[in-house]
């Protein structure tokens, strides 16, 4: 039985942001999980959260799951805040991670590689108002070829930091003027079928 943390990181905005996309998503990898005999944990970062709690988790998971809003290019400002404060902890008492893996004796071994979190997976799943073309063309003016993986990287860098493999990132776009919520929970839930097996 696989274990998995999901994470939901939005941050509401009244009126401009309320959430129900990425609640949706997060029921959607809960039950499909489930269904699929994983145990579930769940940490919604806008409720509160008990910093040794969320470092237990991490070591408890075989796979993270980070639900995520998109706003202004980055995850919202509370998950930030969560990322230095679990990993920053979790660095302080060698938990998920015991130092960048550099060594004065090894001048061979390469920064971020003192993860303790081998054999566990990380995955982002981001909703966007990005449309799907805006990524892996050179001709976009913004992202300039990089997929929306790459746009995010540094979150997944995090993780790889830890240990942690990450995963091919699913992306929901164009939320906000053309949503597809239909057709993405039903590739989210084959996508995340096929992660688990």
């Amino acid at each position: 039985m696989k274990k998995v943390l999901i994470i939901n990181a939005h941050q509401k905005y009244e009126g401009f942001a309320d959430g129900k996309l990425n609640q949706t998503f997060m029921d959607t990898a809960k039950e499909t999980l489930e269904a699929e005999d994983c145990e579930v944990k769940i940490t919604y970062i806008e409720k509160g959260y008990d910093i040794e709690e969320e470092i237990a988790k991490h070591e408890w998971a075989d796979i993270v799951i980070t639900q995520t809003p998109v706003y202004w290019f980055n995850t919202p400002w509370i998950h930030k805040k969560y990322i230095d404060e679990v990993f920053t902890t979790a660095l302080v008492q060698a938990r998920i991670v015991k130092d960048d893996g550099r060594t004065r004796e090894d001048a061979g071994k390469q920064y971020g590689t003192g993860g303790l979190s081998q054999g566990k997976k990380y995955l982002l799943s981001a909703t966007w108002n990005a449309p799907t073309e805006t990524f892996n063309d050179e001709n976009q003016n913004l992202f300039e070829g990089k997929s929306a993986d790459d746009a995010l990287i540094n979150l997944s860098a995090n993780y790889k930091f830890c240990g942690f493999e990450p995963l091919d990132g699913f992306h929901s776009h164009n939320v906000m003027k053309d949503p597809q919520v239909e057709s993405d929970v039903k590739r989210y839930k084959e996508y995340l079928q096929k992660i688990i097996k």
